[in-house]
């Protein structure tokens, strides 16, 4: 790899460090190639990407970057999990690392805030970007839902009252 080659990549992952809601760094020591591309398969079905780079390179693309702090874990074979939702790729590293004991979660980054290991699994346990939308607009959905029920009450009443009588008018 020449220098031209090195500051590209240097430049491409300073690109992945500023517009990820959240980076992930674990050991991949032992995983088969399969094994990776499974990972890569999974994360991108959540959004995100699965990055392998040279420690150094790494190293050099966070100087500046809100998520600096995650240097210190940039040592051995390590793995980048990456998305722009702050939760999807936590939870891909998260399930992956329980149904695999050769993938290590080392930590991560949210922003600027530094993540343990414990850290990455709470984010990962958090509900993702779509599940939040959803929720919000079944929110605002169900006030006028029930606005629309008890506006229409009155009328329903009126009718069965208006029914009974007319029945009992009859009779």
């Amino acid at each position: 790899m020449d220098r031209a080659q090195k500051e590209q990549l240097v430049d491409e992952l300073g690109q992945i460090f500023e517009s990820s809601g959240v980076v992930v760094v674990s050991h991949y020591a032992g995983l088969t190639v399969a094994e990776m591309q499974d990972l890569r398969a999974k994360a991108r079905e959540a959004g995100g990407s699965v990055r392998v780079a040279k420690n150094r390179l790494a190293k050099i693309a966070l100087e500046g970057k809100p998520c600096a702090s995650i240097a210190d874990l940039l040592s051995g074979m390590t793995v980048l999990t990456y998305s722009e939702d702050p939760v999807a790729a936590a939870k891909v590293a998260q399930d992956y690392a329980k149904g695999n004991d050769k993938f290590v979660i080392l930590g991560g980054a949210m922003g600027e805030n530094a993540l343990d290991v414990a850290g990455v699994e709470a984010v990962s346990k958090m509900p993702s970007r779509e599940e939040l939308i959803s929720t919000i607009a079944g929110m605002l959905g169900a006030p006028a839902s029930n606005i629309a029920g008890a506006i229409g009450a009155p009328a329903s009443n009126i009718a069965s009252i208006l029914s009974t009588i007319e029945d009992k008018a009859a009779a």
